[in-house]
Order: C-alpha cells, then structure tokens, then sequence
C-alpha cells in the first residue's frame, strides 16, 4: 500500500490520509469536503460552488497518483440536503465524458465534517500501463 498525497488537495483533518493505492491496481480516495486546500476552510456558496471544490480536491489526489477523472470506477457522494440532486448531477457531470461516468451512489446524511454540504469518496484503476 502506497500512500497518495497532493499540495492541490486539503491536508486530511483527521487521522487518515487523502488516498492510497492497493497493490499498485486501485486507489481508494478519502471523501474529499470543499475545502480550499490554500486555506484549510470550506468554501462557503451554493451547493455547485462545494461540489465543483469537492471534486477539483479529487482530481488533484488522482493527477498526484498519476491518474485522471476517467479512471475513477466508483464515487459516493454524500449529502446535507438530496434535494439539491440535481445541481450536485449538473456539476459532476462536468467533469467527466458521458462514455467515462463512473458508478456511482448518493446518500443524505445528517451532517458533514466542519458544515460542509457535501463530500465525495472515489476509487480508481489504476491503467495495466501504469502498474508499479
């Protein structure tokens, strides 16, 4: 297990660390919340803006891992509010291509991590050609 770190990302504000990558085939991504890695603070807007931050904070760990958002194969998203759904979808979807969408699961929970609105997990494979 080697462990995945990125400067782009927020520091992990518990004892875990922002990703790491299983026998050299997966890496399995921590929640990423919308935290402004310059700051160390939630980016406080809408739902958008926090999904948008959210996932600049994942493709930041996956480009450290040598990676890209169409090697992700599975995401949870986990959020404050499902009502806003559908702005979470049209955000996420901007990052990926229609051919490349991962699987994927939402889930509301009560509360996140320093009042964040949302946080999103991922795993990726890691491509045969990139295999340490």
């Amino acid at each position: 297990m080697r462990q995945i770190s990125s400067p782009d990302a927020p520091k992990a504000i518990g004892p875990y660390v922002q990703a790491v990558m299983a026998e050299g085939k997966f890496v399995f991504i921590s929640g990423q919340l919308p935290l402004d890695p310059n700051t160390g603070e939630i980016l406080s807007g809408d739902m958008k803006e926090q999904v948008r931050r959210a996932m600049l904070n994942i493709g930041a760990i996956l480009k450290a891992a040598g990676l890209h958002f169409n090697d992700l194969v599975k995401t949870t998203i986990y959020l404050t509010d499902i009502s806003l759904f559908q702005e979470v979808n049209e955000v996420y979807a901007s990052f990926f291509t229609r051919e490349q969408v991962p699987a994927r699961v939402v889930v509301q929970v009560s509360a996140l991590p320093l009042g964040g609105k949302v946080e999103i997990e991922g795993i990726a494979l890691v491509p045969a050609s990139k295999v340490y």
